[in-house]
């Protein structure tokens, strides 16, 4: 049997978040008040806010109450995208193109940690949505993960891997079950 000692600070490597520590201040309690606290019922004022929190962020995007962003900063999103009450870890970047969906409860995770070191080493990778993409309600997407265009992560599957185009994905791990047909 392998004896290690673990230890209290695990390696983040040459992780950043990204912005100074009066933003990240700042950023915690705009997220408190107007985010987790679902106060904030207008999707304007939620993206406006994400914007001034360096969010790029294209036209008609809707954000609903109660979202979770770590760090609008590393988030982009494109024209007429919607995100409801979903989890974005966002350690890395998170990109976000058009026409795309995150349903409710949808978790978003661009970090892990390295459960083979004994530092516990921080890794981290970015999740890309292409056009149209959607993940579906309580669905999760693992670090590194591209859904390509049109692709969909049914409701609670776990994408571990990339999504291919026009394809729909389920389970844990997420297989591919069929293709996406849209119908006029």
């Amino acid at each position: 049997m392998l004896k290690t000692q673990l230890c209290k600070n695990f390696d983040t490597g040459d992780f950043k978040v990204g912005a100074g520590k009066l933003k990240q201040f700042l950023w915690y309690f705009t997220d408190i008040l107007f985010f987790k606290s679902r106060m904030m019922p207008f999707s304007s004022v939620l993206v406006a806010l994400l914007r001034l929190f360096g969010a790029k962020i294209g036209n008609e995007v809707r954000i609903k109450p109660g979202i979770h962003i770590k760090y609008p900063w590393k988030l982009e999103i494109d024209n007429y995208s919607w995100l409801a009450d979903c989890y974005i870890e966002n350690l890395d970047r998170v990109i976000i193109g058009e026409n795309c969906c995150i349903s409710q409860q949808a978790v978003l995770i661009t970090g892990n940690h390295n459960f083979s070191s004994t530092n516990f080493d921080l890794m981290v990778a970015p999740i890309i949505l292409e056009t149209g993409a959607w993940v579906g309600a309580s669905a999760k997407v693992c670090p590194g993960i591209t859904l390509h265009s049109h692709a969909v992560l049914s409701m609670g599957s776990v994408a571990t891997k990339d999504l291919s185009a026009f394809s729909i994905y389920q389970g844990n791990p997420a297989v591919k079950i069929k293709d996406r047909i849209f119908k006029s």
